[in-house]
């Protein structure tokens, strides 16, 4: 679902953030035995490869500045906060932007913020 959101996106657009959760699940789906060593190789380059089209957004002043107050859908975790942080930036500088989650609780936070959502169905609350 991921992949047929991002290859049909005119533009993509993520923060540093969305990288290294990447890397990190890799290095933990290797460490725990749930990806083979080779395969982590083989997705780390997809990443790298996809990523060098993408418009990286940088974790900077103004993202740490939102994230660190309150967002509508409450609680939410640091890590949540800067993503959704991120997406508010990005989306007053791109128009048409939707965000691509699948977490029920930047979900939530995103539609109350009036943020455009991908997929628009599909996704359950966990």
């Amino acid at each position: 679902m991921a992949r047929d959101a991002l290859a049909a996106a005119e533009a993509v657009t993520a923060s540093d953030l969305t990288l290294l959760e990447c890397d990190r699940a890799l290095i933990r789906g290797v460490v725990t035995g749930d990806v083979a060593p080779a395969e982590a190789v083989r997705l780390r380059g997809l990443l790298n490869r996809a990523a060098l089209h993408w418009n990286l957004l940088r974790i900077d002043g103004e993202v740490v500045e939102r994230a660190r107050r309150p967002f509508p859908a409450e609680p939410l975790r640091a890590l949540d906060a800067v993503h959704l942080a991120s997406a508010l930036i990005a989306a007053a500088n791109v128009p048409g932007l939707a965000l691509l989650s699948f977490d029920h609780r930047i979900r939530r936070a995103a539609q109350q913020l009036g943020l455009s959502l991908v997929p628009v169905r599909g996704v359950a609350a966990a």
